[in-house]
């Protein structure tokens, strides 16, 4: 046997998580240093592909009701990895659960939310 083939998709949406959780990890170490964190966002406005706040709007209510549609067990789990950036073994230490079913609601919530947001036209995969 070979190694699994991982789907592009699923690729780089681990990547972008990556990524993610290194950038809250760097401005937490910077915030603890007493420096002020730059806000990049804010920097580089007229660089944002997104000017215009009506379509950052509507994606964050979009994703504000992905979430919503998750039993509250997998929200929480989401919410911890993605906006406080902890990792699954922060996680069930912080909720006192056992690292699978951490594991578990994890990996059910992104299929959850990979069909809601499929269902809203908001993905291709």
């Amino acid at each position: 046997m070979g190694d699994p083939v991982i789907r592009p998709e699923a690729w780089l949406v681990m990547r972008a998580k990556t990524r993610a959780i290194d950038r809250l990890r760097a401005m937490r170490r910077r915030e603890k240093t007493f420096v002020a964190p730059v806000d990049e966002a804010a920097a580089s406005v007229s660089d944002h592909p997104t000017k215009n706040p009506g379509v950052v709007a509507e994606r964050r209510g979009l994703v504000r009701s992905a979430l919503d549609g998750l039993p509250e067990p997998q929200r929480r789990v989401v919410e911890l990895a993605f906006f406080e950036g902890l990792k699954q073994s922060e996680i069930a230490n912080r909720l006192g659960e056992p690292l699978g079913t951490v594991k578990t609601r994890a990996r059910l919530a992104l299929e959850r939310l990979r069909s809601l947001m499929k269902r809203e036209g908001t993905t291709q995969a």
